[in-house]
């Protein structure tokens, strides 16, 4: 978590330092409120990260002299190929040309979505195609 949070306020001073800058010679305000956002985007995660890595064990990342196989962990398997995640964009999808087109494309698109749904959960737990 250190190398995170030394990244992130690191990011989080230069946004501020743009901030001043920006904010002292440009006199807009827009640009400005928009940097100091991103200042408060790198500080606060940052700060957390920092805050917890002091909090919590070393883990492989943080000490340089580690090797890869240390820092792997458990490698499971990863599923084969589905047809399902696909099905479930194509549903989404039709439910955004809903918007568009009429409402009357919003019943196919719940068909898809729940078949896609249940589809996809038949799969998970038998472990296969379905």
């Amino acid at each position: 978590m250190k190398v995170e949070a030394k990244v992130l306020i690191g990011l989080g001073a230069f946004f501020g330092v743009m901030f001043a800058v920006y904010w002292t010679f440009s006199g807009e305000d827009a640009g400005g409120v928009m940097m100091f956002g991103g200042m408060l985007m790198g500080f606060l995660p940052g700060g957390y990260y920092y805050w917890w890595s002091r909090r919590m064990k070393a883990r492989p990342e943080d000490n340089p002299y580690s090797t890869q196989a240390q820092g792997a962990g458990v490698v499971g398997s990863f599923p084969g190929t589905s047809i399902w995640p696909f099905t479930l964009g194509f549903g989404c999808f039709f439910m955004a040309l809903a918007l568009v087109f009429g409402i009357w494309l919003v019943v196919p698109a719940i068909a898809l979505v729940f078949w896609a749904l249940v589809g996809g959960t038949a799969e998970g737990r038998r472990g296969g195609k379905v």
